[in-house]
């Protein structure tokens, strides 16, 4: 509604304009109020229905929160999954350090607890066996939107195991793409900047949390989808090519020895015809002599007439 008077002022407003613009049409007027009426209620319902929404959301992470745990009981029993997901996970690998792999190979657990007020934020917990490189059990981290910052559990370093300093002196591992200057795995976990803009929390809430499976199988999977196979396949087109060459070579030979078979049947051809054409020319000589003697009987009945 303001903005509709706002738009309706402006154009009563005589150094807003000259001419129809100080006539300013009621009826229009009437129309923007109607269309800014409207506006409201759909607005009021999408504030409504983004309300139900989180309510329908908590209700079923509530549902969803004993198949999560069971979830992680099973993974318990393979060894290093996930590390392997992380490591199969591009962005996170980019972030990676060999130490830091090594240290999230004692990760047995992976949790994401929204907070009550969905809005407000969450957190994501990561559960370590003991290991040499830290003396915490669970490492976690928390993002509060509408925060400036997020905060995190104070790692207690083993002494020397430090990795966030070891990640500052040492080069990215071999096909890393990450400049030295761009923070480590462990950097990220004792980041505290705005949690709005944190990727890797991000993708480890909506991505790997959901499913972490399929990042888990990523390498079995990308042979199913035929992605080795392709090499194979190449392999074989190759062949079919070198075989189609040997094959055209083959045929190019016959065909030499196929133009000395057709000089020979065009010889055959000139031969027949020149035999043709003497018996033609036979044909002609006997034609000849026929009406010779045609002419020679004609001419002696013409003279026994006269007697």
């Amino acid at each position: 509604m303001a903005s509709a008077n706002k738009k309706a002022k402006e154009l009563e407003d005589p150094g807003s304009g000259e001419g129809d613009a100080r006539d300013y049409d009621v009826e229009i007027q009437k129309t923007l109020e109607e269309i800014d009426g409207c506006q409201n209620q759909i607005d009021g319902l999408n504030e409504k229905a983004s309300d139900e929404i989180l309510e329908v959301e908590k209700k079923y992470n509530k549902l969803r929160k004993p198949y999560f745990q069971k979830r992680n009981d099973i993974i318990k029993r393979i060894p290093n999954f996930w590390v392997t997901a992380f490591v199969n996970n591009k962005e996170i690998a980019e972030i990676l350090e060999e130490d830091e792999e090594d240290a999230l190979r004692f990760l047995n657990k992976l949790e994401v607890e929204e907070f009550e007020d969905i809005k407000s934020g969450y957190r994501i917990n990561f559960y370590f066996d003991e290991n040499p490189y830290f003396e915490n059990d669970v490492l976690t981290k928390e993002f509060h939107l509408g925060s400036s910052a997020s905060q995190s559990t104070s790692i207690r370093w083993k002494e020397g195991a430090d990795l966030t300093k070891k990640a500052k002196t040492k080069a990215p591992l071999k096909g890393r793409k990450r400049p030295l200057k761009h923070r480590s795995f462990f950097d990220w976990f004792t980041d505290h900047g705005d949690p709005s803009s944190d990727e890797i929390a991000e993708l480890i809430k909506d991505d790997m949390w959901p499913n972490p499976l399929q990042y888990y199988l990523a390498p079995d999977i990308d042979v199913e989808n035929g992605i080795e196979g392709d090499g194979e396949e190449c392999e074989s087109e190759e062949d079919e090519d070198e075989e189609d060459g040997a094959d055209d070579g083959d045929e190019g030979g016959e065909g030499e020895e196929g133009d000395d078979s057709i000089v020979v049947v065009e010889d055959d051809v000139d031969e027949d015809d020149d035999e043709d054409e003497a018996v033609n020319d036979e044909d002609d000589g006997v034609n000849e002599e026929d009406d010779l003697l045609v002419d020679d009987e004609g001419d002696r009945e013409e003279g026994e007439e006269p007697e």
